[in-house]
């Protein structure tokens, strides 16, 4: 059986570095997508064997190039997004509504099998964001053009590459008092990269076309219990302060300055809806694919890159330790 092309953009993130090598690995080519082949070849290229994977440098909205591309391809999936608005076009609104609608008409002209778009979960609700706003509107889009496009939402999605788990540990690790929002009431249901590959996976080859697809893990947990539940895993100690909204949104603001900012104002407007499934669409549960990993087990297995003591950082260890000081 030939072998199914995939053309994929935003392959060099936590999700598409897990999708290649789970795509490659069951017999699909792949093509991927990337703005800057001298910086993010090198990471790509090792998921797969060659062969397999072909690195194409081009800009997303260079149409003349992606053509060329969509003329070879039979699945388009999309994981570009972005956190926060930089400079150099790169909004809300190119990102996450005008691109999408590009590749949905390519998809339409060029009579591809199926478009996979990752969207996030909770934005029906969160209109007053930005984000969540540009996202709706993109989804719009998708099916306005192409009406046999998946579009997946998951809640927050976590991994070793991530930058979620990472950046609180690394926070919690170096501050004593941490700031929570909302109270830390806020409920996510957070769902791990290789479970939501899986998905993704699932989609493509059980060809199903489910419009939108909720992707969420086996766990519902606030803000404050994903908080508590890190601390233990990098075994600290920290004070969790409710801050109220106006220091909040001044601490927001202030961030904004940061090349990178850890929270921006639309971020803290994202806060006051939980990111759970709605009951409005169908879960990766109702379609046969149920979330698996736990998310203490799972970010065990990476967090020792936080304590003190590192892979050493056991009980056991330092009591060992500590009697080999008492001995001298």
């Amino acid at each position: 059986m030939k072998a199914k092309n995939c053309l994929i953009f935003g392959g060099s993130g936590q999700i598409g570095r897990n999708l290649i090598r789970k795509l490659t690995k069951n017999n699909y080519k792949v093509t991927v997508v990337t703005r800057n082949i001298h910086q993010k070849s090198y990471i790509i290229k090792t998921q797969a064997n060659a062969g397999y994977i072909d690195i194409v440098e081009a800009k997303i909205f260079d149409e003349k190039k992606l053509r060329d591309l969509f003329k070879k391809s039979d699945i388009c999936i999309n994981l570009i997004g972005i956190l926060f608005e930089e400079k150099r076009g790169n909004t809300f609104k190119n990102i996450h509504s005008v691109f999408p609608s590009l590749l949905a008409k390519l998809c339409k002209e060029y009579k591809l099998k199926n478009f996979i778009h990752i969207s996030a979960l909770g934005i029906n609700d969160a209109k007053d964001s930005k984000y969540a706003s540009s996202k709706l509107e993109g989804e719009t889009q998708i099916f306005k053009y192409f009406p046999l496009a998946t579009v997946l939402r998951p809640s927050i999605v976590y991994s070793i590459d991530d930058n979620f788990t990472t950046n609180f540990m690394t926070l919690l690790s170096r501050i004593p008092v941490f700031p929570i929002f909302f109270k830390g009431k806020t409920k996510f249901s957070p769902i791990h990269c290789s479970d939501l590959t899986d998905i993704i996976y699932y989609v493509i080859s059980k060809n199903i076309y489910s419009k939108i697809v909720e992707c969420v893990g086996p766990e519902i947990l606030t803000f404050k219990q994903i908080l508590e539940k890190l601390l233990v895993l990098i075994d600290k100690k920290r004070i969790l302060l409710p801050l109220p909204l106006p220091l909040a949104q001044i601490q927001a603001r202030l961030f904004e300055f940061m090349p990178k900012p850890i929270l921006t104002r639309d971020q803290l407007k994202l806060l006051k809806y939980d990111n759970i499934a709605s009951g409005k669409y169908k879960t990766n549960f109702d379609i046969g694919i149920p979330s698996k990993s736990i998310f203490d087990t799972e970010v065990k297995k990476y967090c020792f890159m936080w304590k003190e003591g590192g892979q050493f950082s056991t009980e056991k260890y330092n009591s060992e330790m500590k009697q080999d000081k008492n001995a001298y």
